[in-house]
């Protein structure tokens, strides 16, 4: 596999469309390339891993190179994206892979676990056990969250496939044809999938120490509370001050069909108390910006004061997901253009509502 080391000079330290601060301070970023993934160095041995689009990946991935072992964080979407990241790895290191972290319990991040090797420990929050084992009576392979993104997949397939046969221009068509393969091969990988759950659990807290060159690297691994799920967990490396979010904290809009929604913002709260300045989320860019937290806890407390009303008055998770204007939020979250939710968001506060 092709070993591509890219330095970027002067890359200034800041997220998206944040305006140039005085005195930000210039860094020197480096990225490796595999076949299916880009890794970003964002300290020493600490790696950012997205995929390049060869392979449907779905979420980010973190790699923590010590000098003995490796540490990887989320396994992404399919046991074959996960593979073709443990395959990537040799661009990066020799050390074998001792620890997979799991964010929390979602397909997009945990679904790959099954292809690690034997002997790696699997760590994950006692939640995330309790989903991907089925001890609490469930299958994550029959559940709403699940279904709700992969059974449009054989459609996008087909999609794609007229889309390229019908194209005329041989470049567009030539990547219309190579956008049909990868999802071709996602939806047959997806059949593979079977959930395997962690064998190391934590509740609040547990720290584990890897050796690199100039000592050790402290990993927290931190339970704030619920949020997305009922299980997820940071990765906090005080050292480094980076912080590893998952789905508890993008840049944009998460995903609420499994979320506390009531919970989440006293969650974020926890996750301000921490010394960092990046942080690296399960989906979208490295962050470095603070402000994106607040925004968000002021969505989601709108949204819920906003869904209860509604509930109140007895209207429909249909009519509530379209009639909820957070168009006042659209500043802080551009994909909002018009009055609208997420029917999945809506049905989740219902059903916790209704549960009370």
């Amino acid at each position: 596999m092709k070993n591509l080391v890219k330095t970027l000079g002067s890359v200034f330290l800041m997220s998206g469309a944040c305006a140039l601060l005085p005195g930000l301070v210039l860094a020197q970023e480096r990225v490796v390339e595999s076949a299916s993934h880009r890794f970003v160095e964002v300290a020493d041995g600490v790696w950012f891993a997205t995929g390049s689009g060869s392979v449907y990946t779905m979420s980010n991935a973190l790699v923590l190179v010590g000098e003995f072992d490796t540490l990887v964080v989320d396994s992404h979407v399919t046991p074959a994206a996960s593979r073709a990241l443990l395959d990537s790895l040799s661009v990066l290191t020799d050390k074998p892979v001792r620890y997979l972290v799991n964010s929390h319990y979602h397909f997009d991040h945990a679904h790959g676990n099954q292809s690690f090797p034997p002997g790696v420990e699997i760590i994950g929050h006692e939640y995330t056990r309790m989903k991907l084992s089925g001890a609490d009576g469930s299958n994550v392979l029959d559940e709403a969250t699940f279904h709700s993104f992969s059974d449009g997949v054989p459609a996008t397939v087909e999609r794609l496939e007229q889309r390229a046969a019908a194209e005329t221009d041989p470049a567009r068509k030539a990547e219309l044809q190579e956008n049909a393969r990868v999802q071709r091969d996602y939806m047959n990988a997806i059949q593979e999938i079977r959930p395997t759950p962690p064998n190391i659990t934590l509740d609040r807290k547990m720290t584990l120490f890897q050796v690199v060159a100039n000592g050790s690297r402290e990993i927290q691994l931190l339970h704030f509370g619920r949020a997305h799920t009922g299980g997820d967990v940071v990765i906090f490396l005080p050292k480094e001050k980076v912080v590893f979010t998952g789905d508890m904290m993008l840049p944009s809009l998460s995903y609420m069909g499994d979320a506390f929604v009531d919970e989440w913002p006293v969650t974020l709260e926890g996750l301000k108390t921490l010394d960092f300045e990046t942080w690296l989320p399960g989906h979208g860019p490295v962050m470095h910006s603070r402000d994106p937290i607040s925004n968000f806890q002021a969505y989601l407390r709108d949204l819920w004061t906003k869904t209860v009303a509604m509930h109140d008055r007895g209207v429909s998770v249909e009519q509530a997901s379209e009639q909820i204007d957070m168009t006042n939020h659209s500043a802080n979250f551009t994909q909002i253009r018009e009055p609208g939710v997420d029917p999945r968001a809506i049905r989740r506060i219902y059903q916790l509502l209704d549960a009370r």
